[in-house]
């Protein structure tokens, strides 16, 4: 029996140098922690999608074409939907900053009512298109996520109305403003991120969801009066100064997506 134990103590004893031997030639590091991957943002993107919007507008009655005020301002509105298209460039700069260029244009159904007070009548309005072209400066609050503004030039085009009495509830056209476009400028703001954020694995491809706020000049649309009611001038014109508020998510497809990373860190 002494003997057994003697030999238990030796195996133990050539076991825990053993050990002890290999822990000195391979001695334990702590594995890396996980780099965020970095991507690199700059190149054209494309993109399509849709959203809500709506207008209000100062609107008084003037003398034509004296321009001489002869009510006071009032506010008319609309409200609608639209879908939207553009494409656009981007710089990725100064680790996670980006700026860029875009354009894209507007198209749908927002309509409203433009009220002449002076002869108590009202028409329907719509916003037909509007289209954008500016600028926008973001930075990244994660490498797949971008936190933007942006602003530039909008111009815009709106139907004429056909003038109905108010009272009347309707009724035949007394008179009919004519349609016009207006030139003006937009800011607005955003967030764009890509679709891995939700667990879809899609490289290159994005979601943005963008407000933009567009103001625009006033403009004066003189009144025709219709044939049923003996045609010509109406001596006066009712006078436009449009605001409009716009939300849009949009799908974008980024071309140069998995380039090669911009170094920075996160």
């Amino acid at each position: 029996m002494k003997k057994v134990l003697l030999a238990l103590t030796a195996v133990a004893a050539f076991t825990g140098s053993a050990s002890a031997a290999d822990l000195g030639a391979r001695p334990y590091t702590k594995a890396p922690a996980p780099v965020a991957a970095v991507y690199n943002w700059t190149g054209f993107y494309i993109f399509g999608g849709g959203g809500g919007g709506l207008w209000s507008a100062d609107s008084n009655v003037v003398d034509f074409p004296s321009g001489v005020a002869i009510t006071r301002d009032q506010r008319n509105g609309g409200s609608g939907w639209f879908g939207t298209v553009g494409a656009g460039y981007d710089m990725q700069f100064a680790g996670r900053w980006v700026a860029g260029i875009f354009g894209d244009a507007q198209f749908g159904d927002i309509r409203g009512s433009l009220s002449d007070p002076f002869f108590a009548t009202e028409g329907r309005m719509k916003l037909e298109t509007s289209y954008a072209a500016g600028v926008r400066l973001g930075y990244l609050v994660a490498p797949n996520v971008l936190s933007y503004v942006n602003a530039g030039y909008s111009g815009s085009e709106w139907s004429g109305t056909t003038q109905t009495t108010i009272a009347a509830g309707g009724g035949p056209g007394i008179y009919t403003t004519p349609s016009f476009d207006r030139n003006g400028w937009f800011i607005g703001g955003g967030v764009e991120n890509n679709l891995d954020l939700f667990g879809i694995s899609a490289p290159g491809w994005f979601m943005k969801t963008e407000y933009r706020s567009a103001f625009y000049d006033r403009v004066t649309l003189p009144g025709t009066v219709t044939p049923a009611f003996g045609g010509g001038p109406t001596g006066t014109a009712v006078t436009f100064k449009p605001w409009t508020q716009t939300i849009s998510t949009s799908l974008v497809y980024r071309f140069n997506w998995g380039g090669a990373p911009v170094a920075a860190r996160y």
